[in-house]
This record gives C-alpha cells, sequence and structure tokens, in this order.
C-alpha cells in the first residue's frame, strides 16, 4: 500500500450552517460546497477548501448516525477523522488486513464518490482513519 495525499479532515458538528459561518468568519473560508444528504451513511456533509486540503464539516442526518454517538460524548462537535488517499482501496485493505489492522466493514462509496474504509481508532493511537481511493479526476483543493 502507498500512503497518498491528505485529502480532507473530517469535523463533526452539530450545526453545518453555524460551523460553515464559523470557518468564514474566523478563517475568512471562500470557497465553500453546498451541503448535502449522505444517507447511506446517516450524515449532512459540506467541504470548504484549503490551499493543501479540504475541512468535512460533517452533521448528523439523524439519532441513528454514528455522528449522534460522537456529538453526544462531544457536544460542540470536533475532529472526527482523517482522510487520506491510496491508489487502490481494495489492495489498501488488504495489505492492512495482512499486518493486523482491523478494517471497519467493507469498502463502499464515500462524500467524493469513490470507495472509501476506515481503519479503527486503536490502530493509530486514538485517531480514525479514512482511507479514499484517489478520485480519478485527481481534482485537488488549491489545485488552480
Amino acid at each position: 500500500m502507498t500512503l497518498g495525499r491528505l485529502n480532507h479532515v473530517g469535523v463533526a458538528t452539530p450545526s453545518i450552517e453555524k460551523s460553515i459561518e464559523t470557518y468564514r468568519t474566523l478563517l475568512g473560508a471562500t470557497v465553500i460546497g453546498a451541503p448535502f444528504d449522505l444517507l447511506a451513511q446517516g450524515v449532512k456533509v459540506c467541504f470548504i477548501d484549503t490551499p493543501n486540503t479540504q475541512i468535512e464539516l460533517i452533521e448528523p442526518y439523524d439519532d441513528s448516525s454514528p455522528i449522534a454517538g460522537f456529538l453526544k460524548k462531544n457536544p460542540a462537535g470536533g475532529q472526527h477523522h482523517v482522510c487520506f488517499e491510496v491508489p487502490d482501496i481494495d489492495q489498501a485493505v488488504a495489505d492492512l488486513k495482512e499486518k493486523g489492522a482491523t478494517v471497519l466493514g467493507e469498502p463502499r462509496i464515500g462524500a467524493h464518490g469513490t470507495p472509501i474504509v476506515f481503519v479503527h481508532p486503536k490502530d493509530f493511537g486514538g485517531l480514525l482513519v479514512e482511507l479514499m481511493e484517489t478520485p480519478r479526476d485527481s481534482h485537488h483543493a488549491g489545485d488552480h
């Protein structure tokens, strides 16, 4: 497996709209995508572009969302995960499992329309890691 670029940092929030305003007001964010529902994962998401990566704001769609559980423990929200690109998600999963890592579920389509998978935080010192197959169009935040 080859570790690719940091694609985004996932930030759980009780309100995407309030978080957008915070990033806009305090950090001067200007390239902010429209929020959209990812019903298969029980969340609403919104991407904020930075010069070298993105922030993914994640709001639970309802109480059954995994993000709802995260917000019960962290009511104000906070960093949920980091996402790295990999060239081939199936190869990455096979490699991780061979090395003894705990891959959470099977690859599924994520917010960027490419296959993703999560690796258990116990394998990364408490950090939830998402792996995402590099998008074929290879457009990245900051690649203008």
